[in-house]
């Protein structure tokens, strides 16, 4: 018979509060600490990360040099694997203030926070100041490969230097984005391999349905463009319906329907009759996260044989499908939407000539704004809140206005005068937490938002989901006023004004 590390944990726990308890003056402060050490060590083993946060932080408390390192370390690890990713943004800054310099691991993870942030090229310096102090840090070669643009196939070598099972679940995300299903699947079984027995849970279920999904493509491959297709321009007209770009395309050969650019989307997304009626059958189920009080979902994942938009074609494209709908939302939602930044294609979404140019490589316009562009499964630019809070932002052409995350907001130290709620619904429901909060300062590079109005939205899930805190989204009513490119191979954003 197992004896699951739960008992072990209870045991230790019940062994720990007798001496504290009974003769706290003559236990050592730093004895009490490595006691609770050791505990929130097999809590997090155990997966019970809300206790091992607990452990941790009562862990310091009389704490000597070494236990305090460890007890931010092990601090900060929990608050990653819950998501807080604000709380471990603090609890890094910590940690780098108590850890040896010369640490590569303290700073890998505190590297690892940075990224969770979304402050993408701190991550990046503080990794390489990892590999200056340890070549050999799996972790920090990594979190290096993770955001390399574009994803590069030698990326595997350094990340399989990593014994982490994440490691390998970003492997499959870089083949992924290369299109090569097969060798994506095979990293997604690694990752699953390697996890714990006690992890082997809802997330691994997850990961094995991702490589049902990857494996069903067979022969086929995917987001398949014809060679004389992939290398030219096109352009295709659109309308604007509610601030939405509408543009007209096929699926399966069908009749045209209206698809919606969602830039804030990762796949194609349809509505459960549209693929009835285009012959999309389910394959897997996949979980998915977006604004609303539902927070992650399960929908069903499938593939339609052809997209055609103009004059392009795309063959075997993944879609999500809406199923189960959500019921008691506006008649306004997005049924269904494409995004071209999800298929690999660069875009210029040219909105006084209310047309869309689409290709592999777009030409390098002037601009009167260029801004960094990052692509980890959405396109995100970086602003910079209230002259000191800089946040990564979701590029949403699907979206309508300028909005903030609660967990941005609440790091503003801001009290409005008055709270004004908003009734906002998403793809996951209504956002109950929604508010409107104005006197904020906005910066986009040169762009500047004075005493600006945003949304408030709760974005913890869609952050949680994808490993990363979105800092806000920026939408129709930013980017309508430009010729926007969204340039993937030179990795920018360029905004012309119209």
């Amino acid at each position: 018979m197992r004896v699951g590390l739960r008992g072990v944990a209870v045991a230790l726990a019940v062994a720990a509060a007798a001496p504290i308890v009974i003769d706290a003056n003559s236990t050592p402060a730093s004895a009490r600490s490595e006691i609770r050490l050791e505990l929130g060590d097999l809590l997090f083993g155990d997966e019970r990360y809300w206790e091992a946060i607990v452990a941790y932080e009562r862990a310091k408390e009389g704490a000597k040099p070494g236990q305090l390192v460890r007890a931010a370390r092990g601090l900060l690890r929990s608050l990653l694997q819950v998501a807080e990713f604000a709380r471990a943004y603090q609890e890094a800054e910590i940690l780098a203030e108590v850890a040896d310099p010369a640490d590569s691991a303290s700073r890998t993870l505190y590297a690892d926070a940075l990224w969770a942030s979304g402050l993408f090229a701190e991550a990046e310096a503080a990794y390489r100041d990892a590999l200056a102090i340890n070549p050999q840090a799996g972790g920090a070669r990594h979190g290096l490969a993770r955001g390399a643009p574009p994803p590069r196939p030698r990326a595997g070598a350094a990340i399989a230097a990593s014994s982490a099972p994440e490691a390998y679940h970003t492997l499959s995300t870089i083949y992924r984005r290369l299109r090569r299903y097969s060798e994506a699947a095979e990293a997604l079984n690694a990752y699953v391999d390697r996890l714990p027995g006690t992890r082997r849970t809802e997330k691994a279920q997850w990961a094995r349905s991702e490589v049902r999904f990857l494996r069903s493509f067979g022969d086929r491959p995917p987001l398949d463009i014809a060679p004389e297709q992939a290398d030219r321009m096109h352009t295709i007209p659109f309308r604007l319906e509610r601030d939405k770009v509408v543009v007209r395309g096929r699926i399966n050969g069908g009749a045209e329907m209206n698809l919606v650019i969602d830039t804030g989307a990762e796949q194609m997304v349809l509505s459960k009759p549209t693929a009835e009626r285009h012959r999309i059958r389910p394959i897997v189920n996949t979980l998915s996260a977006g604004v609303g009080d539902i927070g992650l979902r399960g929908l069903e994942m499938g593939r339609a044989d052809s997209l055609e938009i103009g004059t392009l074609t795309i063959r075997n494209v993944p879609a999500i499908i809406k199923n189960p709908p959500l019921s008691g939302l506006p008649d306004t939602r997005v049924e269904n939407s494409i995004s071209p930044l999800a298929f690999g294609m660069s875009a210029i979404i040219d909105y006084e000539r209310q047309q869309m140019l689409v290709g592999r490589e777009i030409p390098e316009e002037p601009a009167n704004v260029v801004l960094p562009l990052r692509f980890n499964r959405l396109a995100m630019v970086r602003g910079v809140v209230n002259q000191d809070h800089p946040k990564s932002f979701i590029v949403d052409t699907g979206g309508e206005v300028i909005s903030i995350s609660l967990a941005t907001a609440n790091t503003l130290g801001m009290v409005p005068v008055r709270h004004i709620p908003l009734q906002v619904f998403g793809t996951s429901g209504w956002d109950m937490d929604a508010f409107l909060l104005p006197g904020v300062h906005l910066a986009f590079d040169r762009i500047q938002y004075e005493n600006f109005s945003v949304v408030v939205l709760n974005l913890h899930r869609p952050s949680a989901l994808l490993g990363f805190h979105i800092g806000g989204i920026v939408g129709h009513r930013f980017l309508s006023n430009y010729r926007v490119a969204l340039d993937l191979q030179r990795s920018t954003l360029r905004l012309t004004e119209i």
